[in-house]
């Protein structure tokens, strides 16, 4: 998927059907000259509903097509008879997509599991048909009730990236050549920050024919938490990978400091990140000695207690099978 085919967030307005009136219809038949009233129920409104679909990636398909209306819902008819209900519409959304109401920013629900459905929009009841308010005072009553009016929302769609490993780090660090070293995505690289600008994911092929999810987060900077840049919509895609593999560049002036305004960043934006499993990575190995490389070890394990970094060269493929081991030894506790 091209980087600009991935869309995350978008504005949708929906309109449930409206339900059908009750019938004030009164049985005449040849030999029955006053039937009584026989009038039926009107039919329920189309619900506007939201359904998981786990072969979907971005909300691609909501960025041409922002507006839908369910089908409205038919009268009553005689007979007792009900009108048929409204058409349903069904809206399919990528697995990790939130939805949300643009004008309180409330989060209505979470499309999390495939086939899961929801009802976003909910249509009206149809109206009672005029048999239901006979009585013995009034035998031939002349009126039913009106269907009651559909709702209309504007919603917000926010896609969440599920995967099980977000590789985060500073523009620059390396992230998007690993992924094309470790998976068969092939993200956009060049030597220059903020190359990636969408999340890009990508499956990582295992021992025995076992397989986990690595996603691309785009650079992140210092002060992304307030907003700064694109923060936001870069540190939402972080919150649903179960590890979070920290890439700092070899060359990096400071190690532990970068790795640590990244750590800040999360904790500010979301202070639950800090549960998450963690691995640092140091990239770009390939121009190190082993001797350098064993003296950077030491120094960090005493400056980043708890932490063990893996030195990696996504050129050389240094460190590479250790790092998957690791991540898989993580996801599978």
């Amino acid at each position: 998927m091209t980087e600009g085919n991935f869309v995350d967030y978008v504005k949708i307005y929906l309109a449930s059907g409206k339900g059908g009136a009750g019938s004030t219809h009164l049985r005449r038949e040849k030999f029955v000259a006053k039937g009584g009233p026989d009038g039926g129920d009107g039919g329920r409104g189309g619900h506007v509903v939201i359904r998981g679909n786990k072969n979907l990636w971005t909300l691609l398909g909501f960025k041409f097509k922002r507006h839908f209306r369910a089908g409205h819902g038919e009268n009553g008819g005689r007979q007792r008879s009900t009108g048929a209900n409204g058409e349903d519409v069904i809206l399919e959304v990528p697995l990790g997509t939130v939805v949300r109401d643009s004008e309180t920013g409330v989060v209505l629900f979470e499309i999390t599991d495939e086939g899961q459905e929801e009802i976003a929009a909910e249509g009206g009841l149809g109206g009672r048909g005029n048999w239901h308010f006979k009585s013995a005072t009034n035998q031939t009553p002349r009126y039913a009730q009106p269907g009651i009016p559909g709702e209309e929302k504007n919603l917000t769609l926010e896609l969440k990236v599920l995967a099980d490993v977000g590789l985060v780090g500073f523009p620059n660090a390396g992230k998007s050549t690993l992924l094309s070293v470790l998976t068969s995505a092939k993200p956009k690289i060049a030597d220059y920050e903020f190359t990636t600008l969408k999340p890009n994911l990508g499956i990582v092929q295992y021992r025995d024919f076992k397989s986990f999810v690595v996603a691309d987060i785009p650079g992140i900077i210092e002060g992304a938490s307030e907003g700064k840049g694109l923060g936001h919509y870069f540190l939402r895609h972080i919150e649903r990978n179960s590890v979070l593999l920290f890439m700092v560049p070899a060359d990096s002036a400071d190690i532990s400091r970068e790795y640590g305004i990244l750590l800040d960043e999360l904790r500010k934006y979301n202070p639950e990140l800090m549960d998450k499993e963690r691995v640092l990575a140091i990239s770009k190995c390939d121009m190190l000695d082993e001797e350098l490389i064993e003296e950077m070890r030491e120094g960090l394990s005493g400056e980043l207690p708890g932490i063990t970094p893996v030195f990696i060269s996504s050129v050389s493929g240094l460190g590479i099978a250790r790092l998957k081991d690791s991540l898989w030894e993580m996801l599978n506790e």
